[in-house]
């Protein structure tokens, strides 16, 4: 074992060194997991936009949201569940 001696300064310079290494590799691969994420599923986009599930479901029949059915499910395209988003609060404040 060795012992290393060192001043308060330097230690707390290299804890916050690995501290923002670790929390800016942690960051970047969650980055790209949500970049990844492409297309969400109906539960997934009535908890971000907030409302049931039949919301949704009347959000695509009326066209406001761009679904797919692949394989027998329903996907939405995370683009499209963000301008739905837009446009409810901009009605919502047209009121």
């Amino acid at each position: 074992m060795k012992l290393i001696v060192t001043t308060t300064e330097e230690l707390e310079k290299l804890v916050n060194e690995s501290v923002n290494h670790s929390l800016s590799k942690y960051y970047d691969n969650k980055e790209r997991q949500v970049a990844k994420q492409q297309h969400t599923t109906i539960k997934e986009a009535a908890k971000q936009l907030k409302v049931d599930t039949q919301t949704v479901r009347n959000y695509i029949k009326r066209g406001l949201i761009s679904a797919s059915k692949i394989r027998g499910r329903i996907l939405i395209d995370t683009e499209s569940i963000d301008n739905a988003l837009s446009e409810v609060k901009s009605l919502k404040y047209k009121r």
